[in-house]
């Protein structure tokens, strides 16, 4: 399974912009596992199953008010744009069907 290795990453960020990067309270690790987690899954490079393995949420609906509280989206305006599309197709061929 992806999760059973692990990678270890070292950054270094200025003393003075650490502070403004990491909401208050939070653990800077913790708050970059997050904001690389949630950009990954914006860009549907993790599933919400691998997004909640990376961040140990252990149920559904906690994650849900994760994605929530971050205001990620889980119905896109591309996924609009496709089911509009697909729409589209089908009344075409409904009234291509219609017509022979």
């Amino acid at each position: 399974m992806w999760s059973d290795w692990r990678m270890q990453v070292m950054l270094e960020i200025p003393d003075e912009l650490a502070a403004s990067l990491t909401p208050a309270g939070q653990d800077p690790v913790s708050a970059v596992i997050e904001a690389i987690g949630i950009e990954a899954y914006r860009a549907r490079r993790l599933t919400g199953y691998q997004l909640r393995t990376l961040l140990r949420i252990p149920s559904r609906y906690e994650f849900d008010g994760f994605l929530k509280q971050h205001r990620v989206e889980k119905y896109t305006s591309e996924d609009f744009e496709q089911d509009l599309a697909t729409i589209q197709s089908i009344e075409e061929n409904r009234t291509t069907d219609h017509r022979a």
